[in-house]
């Protein structure tokens, strides 16, 4: 218990300083701004630590970071081999395929009225599908390698993409249309130089949700079907072994694989559409 009563003073101490830095008058500076989810980071870890070690709990309901930090190094190369499988080819490349197809689809949505009033009910239906449903039958349709994930992830990003971009293209404003047409503007030339730069904000956004749904639905895929690795293989075996520090340390992968997945589209983003008031100082 002792160490129980270190975890809640030390998670009282940090909070504190974390707060303090938080609230600091004055522009915030980036080592600021960078710090601040550190010490939070840092606080949980360092209580989820003393909280497991101090109550003496199992390794099957919770193994302690340290077992995780350890189980993670131990087996660098299964976790390379799962983290090509399922985030590189079946993550990444569904998420290529289907975001690619829905910005095509949304541009001639765009254009053509009827195909935008058909397509946006249906994709908002495909939409709430649950995974559980459509991932066994295209591990049928396509088989247990990587294939199918990819198909999974492209049916997932593939409609919330193609919402968002038809949204962006039809944000701009009917003065801004109508001073395109005063100037001679074709149809491209008003949808290259005025509706998709006004778009983009609204792409980016679903391109940042697709990143999330890629990751969970190539993972998820591979519970009903896969190759002998594989994160969602790996977490089923693992899970049924009573392996919790290796399920936790395939979790870590797929966490780091989505934080970093996200944080280069954001990244993009920011670069994209500077001139966007969101990325104003």
């Amino acid at each position: 218990m002792s160490l129980v009563l270190v975890a809640l003073l030390l998670w009282a101490g940090l909070w504190a300083l974390n707060v303090r830095l938080a609230n600091r008058s004055g522009p915030a500076g980036r080592g600021r701004r960078i710090l601040v989810p550190v010490i939070f980071g840092i606080t949980l870890l360092l209580v989820w630590e003393l909280v497991v070690r101090g109550l003496d709990v199992p390794l099957v309901i919770l193994p302690a970071p340290s077992v995780i930090a350890a189980r993670f190094v131990g087996a660098l190369p299964m976790l390379w081999a799962d983290f090509v499988q399922t985030i590189v080819k079946g993550a990444l490349s569904g998420y290529a395929m289907g975001c690619l197809a829905a910005f095509a689809v949304a541009i001639l949505a765009d254009r053509v009225e009827f195909l935008r009033r058909g397509l946006l009910p249906v994709g908002n239906f495909m939409a709430a599908l649950p995974i559980v449903g459509t991932a066994p039958i295209l591990v049928g349709w396509y088989g247990f390698d990587w294939q199918s994930k990819a198909a999974v992830v492209v049916v997932m990003v593939f409609f919330p993409v193609l919402v968002n971009t038809v949204a962006g293209l039809r944000d701009t404003s009917a003065m801004q249309r109508d001073l395109m047409r005063t100037y001679g503007a074709s149809y491209a030339q008003t949808l290259l130089k005025l509706r998709l730069p006004a778009a983009m904000p609204f792409v980016f956004n679903g391109l940042k949700i697709a990143t999330t749904l890629a990751l969970i639905g190539a993972i998820v895929a591979e519970f009903f079907g896969s190759p002998t690795q594989g994160i969602g293989f790996r977490i089923s075996t693992s899970v049924g072994q009573l392996a919790l520090d290796t399920v936790w340390a395939e979790i870590v992968v797929a966490a780091l694989a989505g934080s970093a997945f996200y944080g280069i589209i954001a990244l993009i983003e920011t670069r994209v559409t500077f001139w966007h008031p969101s990325h104003r100082r």
